[in-house]
């Protein structure tokens, strides 16, 4: 079960410093090319390649490769109500995690969603994206 209550950030910290660079640098990615196993701006994205880039990019993180690896970093997952900008937020149409995204802020997120398309912000409160939300997960 998603747990809620968290500290809220404190501007000035490490953290709330790191998360900043995050949500700027994934921020500024929207509009660049899907790319399947894509994890530059200059090869195009997906949706776990996005936010390897970002992390590793934008706070110096690494993190495992595919949305599920990137599922089970931690024990705590968060509510939908808990997310802090920067956190990573995950999606499954069955039992495994397909799908994540970096949590902005407003319940909106940044995220690689599909062949075709391109790296883009998009609401959590939108049908598809709310049926299939599983938790949130804190990296930093």
């Amino acid at each position: 079960m998603p747990q809620r209550a968290q500290k809220p950030m404190i501007a000035g910290t490490p953290r709330a410093n790191a998360a900043n660079a995050v949500l700027f640098r994934a921020i500024a990615l929207v509009g660049t090319p899907y790319h399947w196993g894509g994890n530059t701006p200059e090869s195009g994205f997906d949706c776990s390649g996005l936010v390897g880039y970002v992390y590793r990019d934008a706070a110096g993180v690494g993190l495992p490769r595919t949305s599920n690896d990137l599922s089970e970093l931690g024990d705590r997952k968060l509510a939908i109500d808990s997310l802090q900008s920067g956190d990573l937020v995950f999606f499954s149409e069955g039992r495994r995690v397909s799908h994540v995204g970096i949590f902005v802020g407003e319940r909106r997120f940044v995220h690689a969603p599909n062949s075709g398309g391109t790296v883009r912000l998009d609401s959590l409160d939108g049908a598809w994206w709310r049926e299939h939300f599983v938790y949130g997960k804190r990296v930093l």
